[in-house]
């Protein structure tokens, strides 16, 4: 470059462009760096990691779901990006989103709440020929016109589910709120509801329990808070849950990932549900939340800013820590029987790597827990798809069908060779006897939790 001399700017001129070039093209060179990083483009496809015990049931899972044990593969160009996966679910929802026909039930609670489902009828024959229904708890201040439970709910129609889909308390738009009180993390009032409703309208029915998110939280808190809760269940799956309110909220802070981002993001969809609620949560007889609360939630900016001066309130928690606690399904999911099909992904921004120790201890200890992990996927992404367009149905929904439909089957051969085992004399054949031997051990499990 020309040695400038007395200040003579004249001789930098014919030098700037050929300058400008090389900055562009270090730009050009950093921008396609953080694009191959950010869309981890060199990072393989592999199977689900799958942690369990080895039981009769884990073994026929295996024969029965090939989806276990082959690979998922995101679409090329963005689906390594579990940020892309989770905005894309967020935003674009599913390709070409079924239309649902159901009916809307409302069911007043005792505390003058109401809470609000939507019931969808099978559109087809089960492959067992039971009647079962899938009663789904969606995600954080999600409802049954979300994108993702549409194409869900569609598919698990065709392949002959009943779905009751929970509408969580203020998360529709257009229906006002009744008593003082919003959904929150652990509220199993509304799902419980759901379920005593399903059991009485459909007495042959056996039930399939599916939370995505904070709803796989809601679904194994319920199930583990009275064995009562698990009569008619075949079996709980969740997708991308956290497991712990508390743990998930101290890692909202951490910019890695960019949770903080996520955090403030979610925030400001929740204080906007909140607001829209604002007079009846204000007017409400026996309201705990008062215009102090509301003046805060303005100037709040994280999701625990929001428990703090608003959704602990709605149960009277006197603190954040006894809020987290009290509605983790950490404290009951150990007493969860029936199969329980964890499902996360290690590129999902919103929870931590350090969370999913809880569920791989869980599928260590308990024969009946089965914990996926797949490598992408995001959160509520699993896009599947070649290059650039994603299929319309998604890795999660088919697996959590395939799942499901294994265990119906499972559990509707079970009762037979239970009877055989009672009539069972010495001239079975081996694998008869073999099968009798594990269906006793399965049915002595059975008796002991219906006791």
């Amino acid at each position: 470059m020309t040695v400038l001399e007395d200040g003579d700017m004249g001789t930098f001129g014919p030098e700037l462009p050929a300058m400008f070039d090389g900055v562009k093209l270090a730009a050009v060179a950093t921008v396609l760096y953080v694009i191959v990083r950010w869309l981890n483009l060199k990072s393989t496809t592999e199977a689900p990691e799958i942690v369990h015990q080895d039981t009769p049931l884990s073994r026929y899972l295996f024969k029965s779901c090939p989806m276990l044990t082959k690979e998922y593969i995101p679409p090329l160009l963005w689906g390594k990006s579990g940020h892309l996966q989770t905005a894309l679910y967020g935003k674009m929802g599913r390709v070409n989103t079924p239309t649902l026909y159901g009916t809307r039930v409302f069911l007043p609670m005792p505390d003058g709440a109401t809470a609000t489902f939507d019931l969808f009828e099978a559109r087809g024959d089960h492959s067992t020929g039971d009647d079962v229904t899938m009663v789904i708890c969606p995600g954080i201040g999600n409802h049954s016109e979300q994108n993702y439970i549409r194409t869900f709910v569609d598919h698990s129609q065709r392949q002959g589910y009943r779905c009751a889909v929970l509408n969580h308390l203020g998360a529709l738009p257009n229906i006002a709120l009744t008593s003082p009180r919003m959904f929150t993390y652990g509220c199993t009032w509304e799902y419980a509801a759901m379920v005593a409703y399903i059991k009485r309208a459909f007495p042959q029915t056996l039930l399939v329990v599916v939370g995505f998110s904070l709803g796989g939280n809601i679904v194994c808190k319920f199930l583990g808070e009275s064995p009562s809760n698990q009569d008619r269940v075949l079996c709980c799956v969740t997708v991308c849950q956290g497991y712990s309110a508390h743990r998930v909220q101290e890692t909202f802070f951490q910019w890695d990932q960019c949770r903080r981002l996520y955090n403030f993001v979610l925030a400001d969809k929740m204080k906007k549900l909140i607001l829209s609620h604002r007079s009846s949560l204000l007017d409400l007889n026996g309201s705990n939340i008062g215009e102090v609360d509301l003046s805060k939630l303005y100037a709040a900016t994280s999701l625990m800013q929001i428990d703090e001066s608003i959704m602990r309130k709605f149960h009277g928690y006197s603190s954040l820590k006894e809020y987290y606690e009290k509605e983790s399904c950490m404290n009951y999911i150990h007493k969860v029987a029936v199969p329980l099909f964890l499902v996360n992904s290690s590129d999902d921004p919103l929870i931590h790597q350090s969370l999913l120790e809880i569920p791989r201890t869980l599928a260590e200890k308990m024969p009946n827990v089965m914990f996926a992990l797949t490598q992408h996927g995001g959160h509520l992404g699993f896009f599947e798809g070649a290059v650039l367009f994603a299929q319309p149905l998604t890795w999660m929904d088919k697996v959590i069908v395939e799942y499901t439909n294994a265990v119906c089957r499972w559990e509707k051969n079970r009762p037979a060779c239970r009877k055989r085992s009672g009539s069972s004399h010495h001239h079975h054949h081996h694998h008869h006897r073999d099968m009798n031997s594990s269906c006793l051990k399965e049915s002595g499990d059975n008796e002991q939790r219906a006791a």
